[in-house]
């Protein structure tokens, strides 16, 4: 848990800068910033989509996994759940500004799905190695400088889902990390590369995608993938 604080506490200094360069960024800056995230989070959305290799449970999963998400409104519940945080942190809150709440999806999503995320927690979980998690919280850092300058305060927030998710997964890993087979980190991560292109695509305005529904394609392609050796 160690590094996952750490990555905590990187994304919290990190948003706290970006904020304060927000009052020195236009709307015309802030648009480039957008594109250049936008651009960033397909290189790494893309880079991540190579580790699959069963194409057919990528297309099960996101396609069930979808429609359970959009069912549940988990991406709706997600931002109703940032709404909350702001109010609680502002006086000033705007019913009609969802850029907190945007901020702060958008950023559990990039800080949280991903192969350096889920092999990083198992190797802190089963051998304290720290090493891959601690160079995530670098990144994590200085990613979140520019998303917080673009997206404001909430991305700052997104430390609640890195210790849920991340600390959830290295308390797992501690439990059982030698039994997870390498073909779930692989499609788990394969399918959280695309989830980070829908990013991509929302914050290029190319399309509107409301990312946290498919999250539920995450667990059903783990499922699938632990399940491999028993399928026909």
């Amino acid at each position: 848990m160690i590094a996952t604080i750490v990555n905590c506490i990187t994304v919290f200094i990190g948003s706290l800068l970006g904020v304060k360069l927000t009052a020195r960024i236009n709307e015309k800056l802030k648009e480039v910033l957008f594109i250049c995230l936008g651009m960033i989070s397909l290189v790494i959305g893309i880079r991540m989509c190579f580790e699959f290799t069963k194409t057919l449970y990528i297309v099960l999963s996101l396609t069930i996994g979808g429609l359970i998400g959009s069912l549940l409104d988990i991406d709706g519940g997600i931002m109703r759940f940032g709404a909350f945080l702001e109010r609680l942190v502002s006086k000033n809150h705007k019913t009609d500004d969802n850029s907190f709440a945007h901020g702060f999806l958008n950023a559990s999503v990039l800080f949280c799905v991903g192969a350096m995320t889920i092999v990083g927690s198992i190797r802190a979980g089963v051998s304290h190695d720290y090493e891959l998690i601690l160079t995530k919280s670098v990144m994590d850092g200085i990613s979140s400088v520019i998303f917080a300058a673009g997206m404001g305060i909430g991305v700052a927030f997104s430390i609640i889902s890195i210790l849920v998710i991340q600390g959830g997964l290295t308390l797992l890993a501690m439990a059982v990390g030698d039994f997870i087979p390498a073909l779930v980190i692989s499609e788990v991560s394969g399918l959280g590369g695309v989830m980070i292109i829908m990013i991509g695509l929302n914050l290029l305005k190319l399309k509107e995608i409301k990312t946290a529904n498919f999250l539920p394609a995450l667990l059903i392609v783990a499922l699938l993938a632990a399940a491999h050796p028993y399928l026909p």
